[in-house]
């Protein structure tokens, strides 16, 4: 059971990264940790990706046809998080923007004052 978990430890480190990117989103009022818990979920998920991609003993997918028979690493997972952390810059600015936005409007980025803010706005 040990000798399985030290084996996989990448996923295990991801999960944890996970967990507490999830546990800074859910315990967090603050806009901006909201973000930043987003991100380390993310990172989460990237590294997750990679481990999912690496081969002991692989090399890099460049094909040698006078050794046909070593084992490659996979470019699929390398190619999903470049895609991945260009659709993060791109989420991460556009949720920065509006929390910029949001600040402008009601003077503040906590969730729970926004939240009395607008219900009082509503009576």
């Amino acid at each position: 059971m040990a000798e399985k978990l030290l084996h996989n430890y990448p996923y295990l480190i991801a999960a944890l990264i996970f967990a507490v990117g999830c546990y800074i989103v859910l315990s967090h009022t603050n806009l901006m940790r909201k973000i930043i818990g987003v991100n380390v979920m993310e990172t989460a998920v990237f590294l997750f990706l990679v481990a999912a991609g690496n081969v002991r003993g692989g090399k890099p997918p460049i094909i040698d046809l006078a050794n046909p028979d070593v084992a490659y690493v996979n470019p699929l997972p390398s190619a999903l998080i470049l895609t991945g952390i260009v659709v993060s810059v791109s989420v991460t600015a556009l949720s920065l923007a509006l929390v910029v936005r949001i600040h402008r409007q009601y003077g503040t980025i906590d969730a729970d004052e926004i939240a009395a803010i607008r219900s009082a706005e509503d009576v």
